[in-house]
């Protein structure tokens, strides 16, 4: 039934009915005060029935079923608090709102984490097809959120233009392969196993196309943010502008193939930068390690915000608090701030993704 409705020619503007017993007042509340206009009014002698537009809205007001219901006007400006939330004659709500609120980014509460794959609750459905595994449960108090997100049968993806509201937002590739277009990016472009990408706030952007199996780690803050479609905009854009600004960040491509290795001190260990730190200038840095010589990383307490890490592959054991904890392929912990921390017994196969945020 429901593709068959779907498939009917549609004529005219959608209303949303609103019960009203008495339309003279309601009239005067939604025309006179809110401004909206009206449509249709019938019938003439006594009207009861009246369809009104105006706010990217139809509404039409009628004795009868539809309840008296929410609506919600957006604005650039709230009003003072008394009349944030008015009730028309009717009983409808109407709700001022900020037309494009500011991110709120909880305040942080630190907390070890450790996430085994296998343990803990099974990946539940995302978006797009997309399945999710929640890598911080706890969100540190809502400031952040990581899932390890998953494409299990690969092939074309169900996704649209839309952006993020966010603080920061990084994609690392896996396993497998994804093809991506950006705003402002240049064509599409695929992204293999050890490639990520900065989603700096706001840029638009959509997911083509996936190979079978394909995994990535995805990396947020706040953890609850706002995704919304962009249905006007068509990606590809125009001209690549690489150096374009989104909120102080710019749009980051890190290709793995084509990035160095060097030396992570005298460890015994070594790193692949993403180059995050620059495009988000300093708010946030993403590092792979992998062992050059050494089985031990010993790592000094930190003072930001998150740090996060995720075994791309091999085994290790994680030190901190006095505690040993075997790691091994996807899984992922948190290391409070002010804490020290060490990897231990790394085996040479091991490939660690380090992200470090404030």
């Amino acid at each position: 039934m429901l593709s068959e409705t779907a498939a009917l020619p549609v004529a005219g503007l959608a209303e949303v009915q609103l019960a009203c017993a008495d339309l003279a007042p309601a009239l005067d509340f939604f025309v006179g005060r809110l401004g909206f206009r009206v449509e249709t009014i019938f019938p003439a002698e006594d009207p009861a029935v009246a369809s009104l537009s105006g706010h990217g809205l139809r509404i039409r007001l009628a004795p009868g079923p539809g309840g008296a219901g929410v609506i919600r006007l957006a604005c650039r400006e709230l009003p003072p608090p008394g009349e944030q939330v008015l009730t028309a004659p009717n009983g409808t709500l109407v709700e001022w709102v900020l037309a494009d609120p500011p991110i709120e980014v909880p305040a942080l509460v630190p907390k070890f984490v450790l996430c085994r794959a296998g343990e803990g609750p099974p990946p539940g459905p995302g978006r797009a097809g997309m399945t999710y595994r929640d890598l911080i449960p706890s969100r540190l108090g809502g400031r952040f959120v990581a899932s390890h997100i998953s494409i299990p049968a690969g092939g074309p993806v169900a996704d649209w233009v839309h952006f993020h509201k966010v603080r920061f937002q990084m994609i690392f590739c896996a396993r497998g392969w994804v093809r991506v277009v950006y705003e402002d990016q240049g064509p599409p472009f695929v992204m293999v196993a050890g490639d990520c990408v900065l989603q700096p706030p706001r840029i638009r952007h959509r997911v083509l196309e996936a190979s079978p199996g394909l995994e990535v780690v995805e990396i947020g803050c706040p953890a609850l943010h706002e995704t919304l479609a962009d249905h006007d905009m068509a990606l590809p854009t125009g001209p690549s502008l690489p150096a374009r600004d989104f909120e102080g960040q710019v749009f980051l491509r890190h290709v793995a193939a084509e990035a160095p290795w060097t030396p992570e001190g005298d460890t015994g260990f070594e790193r692949r930068d993403t180059g995050m730190a620059c495009a988000t200038r300093g708010l946030a840095d993403a590092v792979v390690l992998r062992p050059a010589g050494g089985r031990t990383l010993t790592v000094p307490a930190h003072g930001g915000e998150l740090l996060f890490g995720f075994v791309l592959e091999g085994r290790a054991g994680l030190r901190r608090a006095g505690d040993a904890y075997p790691l091994g392929p996807a899984d992922a912990f948190v290391i409070p701030q002010g804490e020290a921390w060490s990897l231990e017994e790394a085996s040479q196969d091991l490939s660690l993704l380090r992200v470090r945020v404030g």
